[in-house]
C-alpha cells in the first residue's frame, strides 16, 4: 500500500515550509515592487493602491461573509492600529528607496524585540531570561548594523527603525484584537481605514501611473496581504522554532536579489548584526517552548 504523501509526521513540516516559501517570495516581491516604483510614484500613492488592491482581493470574502466580517469588539483599536501601521509602512517604503535591501530587512528583524518590550509594558506580559537575552542581543545587533559614531547613520535607517517600532506596535494591537476579532476582519478594516488616508495624502502628489507602474502597484498590495496570510498559516501548522528560522531566510534571499537586480554589495556588519538579532529571538522562542512542554508534562 502506497503511503499518502499528505499524511505522516513529515506532512505538517512540509506544509509549513510551503507556506513560509510563500511568505519569503511575498516579502521579496514587495520589496522589488517598491524599489521599481521609487522615484516615480510617491509612497502616499503606493499606500493608496495597496489598500485598493487588498480590497479587490478581499471582495469575495466581504460578499460571502456579509455583516459577519465587520463584527469587531475593538473599533477604536482598529483605527489606532491602522494609523500606526500606515505610518510604519511609509517608513519601510522610504527605507527601500534609500538603503540596500539587505539592510532594510536586517533592521526590520528588530520588530519582535520592540514587540516584546511593548507586550511587557501594555499587555502585562512578564520578562523572562529568554526575552531579556532577545532584547539585549537585539539592541547590540542594531548597534552593529548602524555603527553610530563610526558611520553616518542614513535617514533611511532611522525611517526603517521607526517602521520596526511601528510594526511592533501593530503586532501588539493585533495580538490583543485576535482575542475577539477574526484575522480576516482585521485585514478588511486595515484596507478600509487606510484607504482614505492614502487617498487624502495622494491628492497632493498625484501622478497618473502607466500600465507597468499599475502592475507594480498591484504587486505591492497583493504581496502585502499574501505575506501576512502565509505566515499565519505556517504558524498554525508548525511551532515558532521552525517558522522563525525560515522567516530569517528572507535575508539571504534579499541579498541575492539586491546583488543580481541592483548590484548591491552586502556589508559584513549588516549580516553580523542580523545574526545577533536572530539568535536572540530564536533563543527566546526555544526557551518559551521548553517551558510550555514542562508545564504540560
Amino acid at each position: 500500500m502506497t503511503a499518502d504523501p499528505g499524511s505522516g509526521p513529515q506532512a505538517p513540516l512540509l506544509r509549513a515550509v510551503a507556506w513560509m516559501t510563500g511568505t519569503l517570495l511575498s516579502f521579496t516581491l514587495m520589496a522589488v515592487a517598491v524599489r521599481e516604483l521609487s522615484g516615480e510614484i510617491h509612497s502616499f500613492q503606493m499606500m493608496l493602491f495597496r489598500s485598493v488592491s487588498s480590497l479587490v482581493i478581499l471582495a469575495p470574502f466581504i460578499v460571502t461573509m456579509g455583516a459577519a466580517i465587520w463584527r469587531t469588539d475593538s473599533l477604536k483599536l482598529q483605527f489606532g492600529r491602522n494609523t500606526v501601521h500606515f505610518a510604519a509602512q511609509l517608513g519601510w517604503i522610504t527605507g527601500i528607496a534609500l538603503l540596500p535591501l539587505a539592510e532594510v530587512f536586517a533592521i526590520e528583524f528588530t520588530a519582535p524585540i520592540w514587540s516584546t518590550v511593548l507586550a511587557v509594558l501594555f499587555l502585562g506580559e512578564r520578562l523572562n531570561r529568554g526575552r531579556i537575552v532577545a532584547v539585549i542581543l537585539g539592541f547590540l545587533g542594531i548597534l552593529v548594523i548602524l555603527r553610530p559614531g563610526i558611520a553616518v547613520i542614513d535617514d533611511g535607517a532611522f525611517a526603517v527603525l521607526a517602521a520596526a517600532v511601528g510594526f511592533a506596535m501593530t503586532i501588539t494591537f493585533t495580538k490583543y484584537m485576535t482575542r475577539t476579532d477574526r484575522v480576516i476582519t482585521i485585514l478588511v478594516y486595515m484596507s478600509v481605514i487606510q484607504l482614505p488616508m492614502g487617498l487624502a495624502l495622494s491628492a497632493f502628489v498625484w501622478i497618473t501611473p502607466d500600465w507597468l507602474q499599475l502592475f507594480w502597484l498591484f504587486i505591492v498590495g497583493a504581496t502585502g496581504l499574501s505575506a501576512h496570510f502565509c505566515t499565519a498559516k505556517a504558524l498554525s501548522i508548525a511551532d515558532q522554532t521552525i517558522v522563525v528560522p525560515m522567516d530569517f531566510m528572507r535575508l539571504p534571499l534579499i541579498v541575492a536579489v539586491g546583488f543580481l537586480l541592483y548590484s548591491e554589495a552586502v556589508e559584513i556588519a549588516v549580516l553580523i548584526g542580523a545574526l545577533m538579532i536572530f539568535a536572540g529571538n530564536y533563543y527566546s522562542i526555544r526557551l518559551e517552548q521548553r517551558r510550555r512542554r514542562r508545564a504540560g508534562a
